[in-house]
């Protein structure tokens, strides 16, 4: 899986769960909530004044590594 900014956060977390911990860290705690499961990375990231650029980078790095 390849994450852009316009990739769905639920698609991300039924992906790689253990990538949860990004969006904790990131202030996003509502992640059981249907809305939060299907707002884009960019969505969440603005909500939670985060760059999503950054933050696909981040979570692309991690699964790389896996």
């Amino acid at each position: 899986m390849t994450v852009t900014k316009e990739t769905c956060i639920g698609d991300i977390l039924d992906f790689d769960r253990e990538t949860a911990v990004f969006f904790l860290n990131m202030g996003m705690h509502c992640l059981g909530c249907p809305a939060s499961r299907g707002e884009s990375l960019e969505e969440a990231c603005a909500v939670h004044g985060t760059d999503a650029d950054e933050l696909a980078a981040q979570i692309n790095e991690y699964l790389a590594e896996k």
